[in-house]
This record gives structure tokens, sequence and C-alpha cells, in this order.
């Protein structure tokens, strides 16, 4: 049967607060258990601002209505309104998502500061953003995580080598076709390879669901927080149904992981590329 896993990132304050509840409420009415990627430190989504000034992500943020997705107080955190907490600030959702046996992994301490200046920040900045992210989990969970998957797909080889060292199982932090080996640090790749909703509309999603489901490679699809948990959670559920009508199993991506033989894996160096419908290039 084949196998299709739901990545969720959680990328503000928002998506915990009212994007997470929605999407858990949808997943437990269709049987369906999903990894969820959780951003733990500060909200400062109102940095954002200064990359209008780059055409594609003005033109991403038109297309996709991200005034309805995010809010407004969304667009302020981090600049008028201080940036509130992400993770650390529901502890009690956090540990129920994992009670019913969801998957929750890291996905950033600082999302903001990633996504936009990963390349401008020190090895030491690097080393401790991991610390405060990996520190938070351990906070909540009791225990050390078991897989990363990088803001944006925005990597760099000094990010590879600082996740290399964090007792991780695997990675999920690009945008390739299959999983594979980095050559980097020789971890594991789970990579998104199906597009999201705000990359190719729910109809393009939809159709590469119905014209890939006979591939033998497992699909990851990725879902946020604030899109399908906000104004397109209906646009989910249709999603939902149209992978069942294709015979789709759900699976997580832990789930994955064991089924694959590492050592028959291709070994791959980490490249960028700029993806239809994204304003960043993306490590593919």
């Amino acid at each position: 049967m084949k196998l299709l896993a739901l990545k969720v990132d959680v990328d503000t304050y928002e998506g915990m607060q009212r994007g997470v509840p929605r999407i858990l409420k949808t997943l437990g009415e269709n049987g369906i258990l999903a990894s969820f990627f959780v951003s733990f430190g500060p909200d400062r989504s109102g940095l954002a601002i200064f990359q209008l000034l780059r055409p594609r992500f003005l033109l991403k943020m038109i297309r996709t209505n991200a005034p309805a997705m995010y809010g407004i107080k969304t667009a302020l955190y981090g600049t008028l309104i201080p940036p509130p907490m992400i993770g650390l600030s529901f502890v009690d959702l956090l540990r129920q998502l994992k009670e019913i046996g969801h998957e929750v992994a890291c996905h950033a301490w600082d999302h903001r500061l990633w996504q936009d200046w990963l390349k401008f920040m020190s090895m030491r900045s690097i080393q401790s953003w991991f610390r405060n992210m990996v520190t938070s989990y351990v906070k909540i969970f009791g225990e050390r995580p078991s897989a990363f998957g990088a803001p944006g797909w925005c990597m760099d080889r000094r990010a590879l080598e600082v996740a290399g060292k964090m007792g991780l199982s695997y990675l999920s932090c690009t945008r390739a076709d299959r999983p594979f080996v980095f050559m980097e640090n020789g971890m594991l790749e789970i990579p998104s390879n199906l597009p999201c909703i705000e990359e190719v509309g729910t109809i393009g999603v939809i159709q590469e669901l119905e014209g890939r489901k006979d591939d033998e490679v497992p699909l990851v699809l990725p879902v946020h927080a604030e899109v399908e948990g906000g104004i397109f959670l209906e646009d989910f559920r249709r999603i939902i149904d149209t992978a069942y009508e294709c015979g789709y199993r759900f699976v997580r991506l832990c789930d994955i992981e064991h089924r694959l033989d590492r050592d028959s894996l291709e070994v791959r160096g980490l490249k960028m590329s700029l993806l239809p419908g994204r304003a960043f290039k993306c490590a593919v």
C-alpha cells in the first residue's frame, strides 16, 4: 500500500494556539497519526516585513492572502508587540500530541532568524540556536528529540555539521524526490517530496496525489498549522479525502524511517534551488 506522511510544521504562536487544535481534531476524525515539527522559541514573524522588499516574497504574501492566514497580531510580533514563545507556551498541548501517538519533532528555536539570516549567522550562533531548541524539547518531554526539519527548508553545511552532533535519528530538511543519506554528516534525510498548498494550491496538491499514487517512494506532504489549520482547513479535509480515495496509507515520518534500509540509499550532497511557488531557495 502506498505510504503518505503528513509533516505538520508549526511556525508561529497563532499556528500553535489555533491551527494545531483544528488539525488535531481533523486528524482524529479520520484516524490519522502525523508528524508535528514544532518551533519552540520566540515568534518574531513581524520581522518578515523587511522581506517585503523582495518581489518574490511580496507576491507570495499576496497570492496566499497572508493577512487572513496569519492575522494582524502575528504580523506585529517581534516589532510592535513583544514576541511570545511558541512551543514553550503550550506544553500541555504538545504532551497531548505525543500521548495520542503523533510524532513531535524539532522545527526551530527562532524560525524567522533561521529562515532569513542563516547564511549570516556565526557557527557559535547556530550551535546556540540548536541548543536552545533541543533544551526546550527535553524540558517538555524529558527526552531528546529524534528528528529536525529546518525552517523554510533552508540549510547550509555548517548547520548540517551541528545537526549531525545532536544525536538525532533523521532529518527532514529538503525538498528532494526521495530519502537519501547526507554526504556532509552521514545522516538519513526524509524529504518533503510533495508540494504544499501555498505553492500550487489545493487542486495542485490533489493532482500530485492522484498522479503519484503508484510511486514506490513514500510521500511526505508538508502541512503548515497556520495554513491548513486556518483558512485552508476545508481544503485540508479535501486533500485527506482524496488520499483515502487513492488508497494511501497514512504514516508518520518516524514510521518511514523504520522501514528504510539506509545502506541501500543514495548518498547526496547539499544543494540549494529555487522551487516554483517559493520565495527563497530550498535545500534539494
